[in-house]
């Protein structure tokens, strides 16, 4: 029976939450697990695309829907998949990146969540929080925590 059947890990598109996404990858590929990977996002006000959309005019689909996660998401399955995962799955969710991974293990049952450590030894993040802190306190599950910076 394989240690791991399905793993969570963040991306926000970063070099740092890439690399927690590979060593994710790494960890998957060994159990022959799933892979989940998640990228928390904002949606654009339509305001605040309308200038892009009328600057591209026939291209405007390229902003219409399109949020900056689906490329993160793109990448880390590229990233993934060249790491050894066999399944991988992307999703883009609105909101908190603490809430929005927590809500994947729950979701797809996963028994691993990955983060990175970026922030976790800030003074922000020491006063504050950190994505990395808060998902290791809250996650219910086993958590490793890359260290990516």
């Amino acid at each position: 029976m394989p240690a791991y059947k399905t793993i969570v890990v963040g991306t926000d598109g970063s070099a740092t939450s890439f690399a927690a996404v590979e060593r994710a990858a790494s960890v998957a590929a060994d159990s022959g697990a799933k892979l989940v990977v998640v990228s928390a996002f904002t949606p654009s006000d339509p305001g605040d695309t309308a200038g892009a959309e009328d600057a591209l005019k026939g291209e405007a689909h390229l902003v219409r829907g399109w949020t900056p996660a689906e490329e993160a998401l793109r990448e880390a399955a590229d990233r993934a998949r060249a790491a050894g995962a066999g399944e991988v799955s992307t999703h883009a969710v609105d909101g908190a990146p603490v809430e929005v991974l927590r809500a994947a293990v729950r979701d797809h049952g996963a028994d691993l969540l990955v983060v990175g450590n970026r922030g976790l030894n800030t003074l922000s993040g020491r006063l504050l929080g950190s994505v990395p802190s808060d998902a290791a306190r809250r996650a219910g599950v086993d958590v490793l925590i890359v260290h990516t910076t």
